[in-house]
């Protein structure tokens, strides 16, 4: 009896120091593995509780969901920000079941050697008043994002290390994909759903796995994920593949929250729902799920994606777990939607809200439906962006979203023109708005882009109102010591400065990323004209001296 007391306290000492023993970087991906003593036949309803708490060196404590991955495997995952020892406790609802319940351990945290950004300044976050995105010490984060939906879907291991290299290589540091099986794609890759059944789902974690090792791509490239958990588009053509629209909200919930478990110690910034209705009927059920979901502490900021032309800020200003507000203005370059970016909710609404961040994350896609430019692209995202208090954009091809593999391959219930399909997602990425998209996020972070707000009072006359496609869009910093004005066309116009010879002007070409230098002349009233180079857009950049 003695030996056999001893030689289980020996083991659980074996097992606690094996786990003491570990050293993680901060920044990093925690990772603490447990065995459950017995097998469940549906783990997301017969353990309502598996938990751990972590305690910081510096006392600080965060409770994170852990998640069952196959078998009687357990993980749970975390990202550490403080340096120093960390103690853990876990909870099982399954109070019998020791291998899950009580068990305590510690593990310590290092300093991060690696030069990425993220793991020099920390997991991305929102400051309290603040329209913009910053790093964990506060370094102010420009979202520049790609709509690739199905890439951790649907892409070999090469093809996602050459699309992320290249996305790094050109500026982005978002890469926003869906990570259960949606209207886009009903099987990944390897012919696996991520769950089956709706009102009492079955979860299928072979096929999570492959989505965890597509996410831990993209945060080793330097980049941000933004995993769409539930797609939820309630109407048009495979809707009923959408698990936000379809499934019974307590399975959403259920659904989305193992998905959070399981990435919650990447560098992530949540999608919640994506092309959904979040208003009218919907709204109560999306406001339910949002608090379920985010009720506890979580490091990432949440978003929400709409369907298109859909603006939700008002109605979803006194939801604390919502840190961003998204929007789609859709694939459209006519004039109603054109309008609706200008001059519809967010130009008007954007100061009557609780300060958030503002982002267009689904303008126009280059090639969708074969008359989308490059164009019509660089409008939609410069507008977009100067609507608002600046804080980002997102771009998309019609072949990256699906990851067309193939020439000709047609995209998934979705409409192809002709029955033609896409350029294949390497096509597409070289694609001249893709890379004009790039040089928008570089232009944008040489200034203190984080101060600049919509400042149409300084333009003198609008030429958008009368004449289509022509409307010009204004932002400065409250001293007005950096202004920028982006027009669609070679047409001139006039600002009212009260100091003009105090300025610098140059001419920013979207097309190239270069400059132009031009000078000011002074004329009565403060009335200044400036007229582009050449017939394109143009942002005009003024900088005080």
């Amino acid at each position: 009896m003695r030996l056999s007391i001893l030689l289980f306290f020996l083991l659980s000492f074996f097992h606690l120091s094996a786990q003491d023993a570990d050293a993680y970087p901060i920044w990093g991906k925690v990772e603490l593995n447990f065995q459950s003593n017995r097998a469940y036949d549906n783990v997301l309803y017969d353990v309502r509780e598996f938990r751990t708490t972590f305690t910081a060196p510096s006392g600080r404590t965060f409770q994170l969901d852990g998640f069952w991955d196959g078998g009687t495997d357990w993980r749970v995952r975390f990202c550490p920000d403080e340096t120093g020892v960390w103690t853990y406790q876990t909870s099982c609802s399954d109070k019998e079941n020791t291998g899950l319940h009580d068990q305590k351990g510690t593990f310590t945290v290092i300093e991060n050697s690696s030069s990425l950004p993220l793991y020099r300044k920390g997991m991305i976050g929102v400051s309290k008043g603040a329209y913009h995105l910053t790093y964990g010490d506060g370094t102010p984060f420009f979202w520049t994002a790609c709509t690739a939906w199905n890439g951790a879907l649907k892409s070999t291991p090469e093809e996602w290390d050459r699309y992320l290299t290249q996305r790094k290589e050109n500026h982005y540091n978002v890469i926003q994909v869906v990570t259960t099986q949606w209207r886009g794609c009903e099987r990944n890759a390897e012919d696996q759903v991520a769950f089956t059944g709706s009102g009492r789902i079955q979860l299928n974690p072979d096929f999570f796995r492959r989505i965890d090792e597509r996410i831990d791509a993209i945060n080793e490239h330097g980049l941000v994920a933004s995993p769409v958990l539930l797609w939820a588009l309630p109407f048009g053509n495979g809707r009923e593949l959408s698990p936000g629209y379809y499934l019974p909200k307590q399975e959403a919930v259920l659904l989305a929250k193992y998905i959070v478990a399981r990435l919650q110690g990447n560098h992530v910034i949540w999608t919640l729902g994506g092309d959904g209705r979040y208003t009218d009927d919907f709204e109560q059920r999306w406001k339910y799920i949002g608090r379920e979901v985010f009720s506890e502490n979580t490091q990432a900021p949440v978003t929400l994606h709409p369907h298109g032309r859909s603006w939700i800020g008002e109605l979803y200003e006194d939801e604390a777990w919502l840190d961003i507000i998204a929007y789609q203005s859709s694939h459209s370059n006519a004039k109603g939607t054109v309008d609706w970016i200008t001059q519809g909710p967010m130009a008007n609404q954007w100061d009557r809200i609780p300060a958030r961040p503002l982002i267009n994350m689904e303008p126009n896609y280059e090639e969708i439906n074969f008359r989308i430019t490059a164009e019509d692209v660089r409008n939609a995202s410069y507008w977009s962006i100067f609507a608002t208090p600046i804080s980002g954009i997102s771009y998309g091809a019609n072949g990256i979203w699906p990851w067309i593999q193939t020439a000709g391959e047609l995209i998934e219930n979705h409409g192809n023109p002709d029955g033609r399909g896409p350029s294949t997602w390497d096509e597409s990425m070289e694609f001249p708005g893709s890379k004009q998209i790039g040089l928008l996020s570089a232009f944008i972070q040489e200034y203190d882009w984080w101060t600049l707000k919509p400042a149409q009072e300084l333009l003198i006359q609008q030429p958008g109102t009368e004449t289509f496609n022509a409307f010009i869009s204004v932002v400065s910093d409250d001293r007005k010591e950096l202004i920028l004005v982006y027009t669609p066309k070679n047409q001139a116009f006039s600002l009212r400065l009260a100091a003009a010879n105090a300025y610098r002007a140059r001419w920013f070409d979207p097309l190239t990323g270069q400059y132009r230098q031009t000078g000011i002349s002074s004329s009565d009233r403060g009335r200044i004209g400036f007229t582009p180079p050449r017939d394109q857009d143009w942002v005009l950049v003024l900088e005080k001296q």
